[in-house]
């Protein structure tokens, strides 16, 4: 499952997206709006996308976590326009047999998201906005690691 929208996102809805009768393991991943960057306070976010390529983007993700590690389902979620403290802009959840595969897939989905999809987000603080880029760069090479791992 893949969405973009404007609406708040349910974390326990996309969670039961991945459930399985084969899997041992759920991960849900949420991004959540912190009040903070750096010394900055920030008011809220928003998030604007290049639609419909962001769709497309995250459907690859999500295909990539699929072939590269042995999971049972995938579910990713992004919310779109302003969102407040503590509102989460992101749900990436993951099913699989054994914990860790759930837990390497879902870690590489933040970077890859980060690095594919054409999602914006601008920081309000006091005084005006920033518009944020990538705030960590992916390495390829680093996440193939994952791959062939011990799936305990």
């Amino acid at each position: 499952m893949i969405e973009i929208t404007h609406e708040p996102l349910d974390a326990e809805a996309v969670t039961w997206k991945v459930l399985h009768d084969a899997a041992g393991a759920v991960v849900t991943f949420l991004g959540v709006t912190r009040d903070h960057t750096g010394d900055r306070k920030v008011l809220f976010l928003e998030y604007e996308a290049y639609r419909p390529m962001a769709d497309q983007q995250l459907a690859r993700v999500a295909e990539e976590m699929m072939e590269r590690w042995d999971l049972k389902g995938v579910a990713i979620a992004h919310r779109l326009g302003r969102l407040e403290i503590g509102e989460p802009s992101l749900v990436v959840a993951t099913s699989s047999v054994h914990r860790k595969d759930a837990y390497e897939a879902s870690e590489y989905s933040i970077s890859r998201i980060k690095q594919i999809v054409p999602i914006w987000k601008k920081e309000f603080f006091e005084g005006g906005g920033v518009w944020v880029g990538s705030q960590e760069e992916f390495d390829p090479l680093a996440a193939s690691s994952y791959i062939g791992g011990d799936s305990n």
